[in-house]
């Protein structure tokens, strides 16, 4: 696994003189071109601008150097001292500095900010000795409060901050996020620190972006670019919402910010894909609005407290919408309703589609896992849910997500092979078979060619229900499988339990 995400302090190799002067005369060559008067140029190439393309080049930001003077002062490099004897912290350092080879996808918080497994200059470690990191953050507040990432401060001892003018200052950290790899510290003894502010925009694709950072230790660095694409999944975690952008990003920009022309911050640096080991111009973001929700929580409680509506759920497959005689193919189906959650308590049950949260339409189950978490424990919320056909109205009261578990929501990847009605499985009733409990039918037996064993299903598997009706021993599960044929249907849904989880699986008939 050679392409993956770096970490913010690894040295790399500073190109070679010949090099940089190779792209000193590339990048002159431009700037003469770029120069040269209409009248100088070859084949007339003035003449092959249109009015309405110079119209457009009029409208290109000549520079951005009135934005990052405005914006540059409340940037702020961002060191950090770790115990290698404390023993989370010790784990710590493996992640984030033994784990070069990755998938490409790697937090930063696995490499970034952190020296080589062999320590400064290639010298073995002691056995005792303070882990040294660095990243970038932002002042929010004139009263010294700042934005960095969780991984870049996560078990520090000590925090320092260094101002853009090389002032150096003591913070403290006032709480962290894990699950959105953001934290908040403070630096105490002023009330005039310069500040930026969230943006209340959401940005476009194709917007203009400039990073202010701290790559490779070098602080106050500036690049620009747009703002390449937005709703990210890098498989993080349930909650990933990522902005890519393609200014370029290196190890050490790690919390800072990203700006928008209004100087704004559109998003928290915090991940790049990077088969080289620097930016290739795959950068993604924690947007703004997710920044500030999580940052306020942070000031006033030193932690983040979430919804929990206490489902498993999966994407809604074009198979399993077929099966269930959904018009699209969107929303999220439950899985699994946890005992005593909320939507347990709701009448919410295994087979059930919640397409809307308060009105607003859920695209798949990692919409309906970021929405819920981004209201407050306690919330009164309507439910728009299919349930066996028909469509109704639940409301209930979030819970708070307990600290050791995670709304789950499944990719779906394992769900998305078509099988055929002949799954390839010999079956028996659950009451026969010891430990399989008293429900639906025990897989005791699996064709490794046949459609079930690649859409995932093992020996020891439960199928609890098909097309929505219980069943209890092979003849029931033969006679749904007709019936749904026989009803015109294109597929139909298999709930599947395991010791892991349950699941459902849309197998196509033929």
């Amino acid at each position: 696994m050679k392409d993956s995400v770096h970490s913010d302090t690894q040295i790399r190799k500073i190109l070679k003189p010949r090099r940089l002067a190779l792209l000193g005369t590339v990048a002159a060559l431009g700037v003469a071109v770029l120069a040269a008067s209409p009248a100088s140029t070859p084949f007339g190439v003035s003449s092959l601008v249109s009015p309405a393309q110079a119209a457009e080049s009029a409208t290109t930001p000549p520079g951005f150097g009135d934005l990052v003077s405005k914006v540059k002062p409340a940037v702020i490099s961002v060191r950090v001292k770790i115990d290698q004897d404390n023993d989370k912290s010790a784990m710590l350092q493996q992640n984030r500095m033994d784990q070069d080879e990755g998938s490409p996808f790697d937090q930063f918080s696995q490499q970034f900010g952190f020296r080589g497994p062999g320590g400064m200059n290639g010298m073995p470690r002691q056995r005792h000795q303070m882990i040294t990191g660095e990243g970038s953050g932002f002042f929010i507040s004139a009263d010294g409060y700042a934005v960095t990432n969780n991984h870049v401060v996560d078990h520090a001892e000590s925090v320092q901050v260094t101002m853009d003018d090389g002032t150096i200052y003591t913070a403290k950290v006032v709480g962290t996020d894990p699950k959105t790899d953001l934290a908040l510290i403070k630096v105490d003894g002023k009330k005039d620190f310069p500040f930026v502010k969230f943006s209340d925009q959401k940005p476009r694709i194709g917007d203009w972006v400039v990073a202010v950072g701290n790559p490779f230790g070098l602080g106050g660095t500036v690049t620009a670019g747009i703002v390449s694409a937005s709703g990210r999944d890098i498989g993080n975690g349930p909650y990933d919402d990522f902005i890519q952008i393609d200014a370029p990003i290196n190890k050490g920009n790690s919390g800072g910010p990203a700006f928008d022309m209004n100087g704004n911050v559109i998003g928290v640096n915090t991940a790049i894909y990077s088969p080289s080991g620097g930016s290739v111009g795959i950068g993604f973001d924690i947007p703004a609005s997710t920044a500030k929700l999580v940052v306020a929580q942070l000031k006033d409680k030193g932690a983040v407290t979430r919804g929990w509506l206490g489902v498993q759920v999966q994407p809604v497959t074009a198979e399993i919408a077929d099966s269930l005689g959904l018009k699209a193919a969107r929303g999220a189906i439950v899985d699994n309703p946890q005992d005593g959650s909320p939507a347990a308590k709701a009448g919410i049950e295994a087979g059930d589609v919640i397409t809307a949260v308060n009105g607003t339409a859920i695209k798949d189950s990692r919409d309906l896992a970021r929405t819920i978490a981004g209201l407050a424990p306690g919330t009164s919320v309507k439910l728009d849910v299919v349930h066996k056909g028909d469509s109704k109205t639940v409301t209930l009261s979030l819970g708070e997500l307990p600290n050791e578990r995670q709304a789950k929501a499944d990719d779906g990847k394992t769900q998305q092979t078509p099988g055929t009605p002949h799954l390839g499985l010999s079956l028996a009733p659950a009451g026969e078979v010891q430990g399989a409990g008293q429900k639906g039918v025990v897989v005791t037996e699996v064709d490794p060619q046949g459609p079930a064993a690649q859409r995932g299903i093992q020996t020891g598997d439960v199928i609890l229900n098909v097309g929505g009706k219980p069943v209890a021993n092979v003849g029931e599960v033969r006679s749904e499988l007709a019936q749904a044929k026989s009803s015109g249907k294109s597929s139909v849904l298999l709930q599947v339990k395991n010791a892991e989880a349950t699941r459902f699986v849309a197998v196509p008939l033929a």
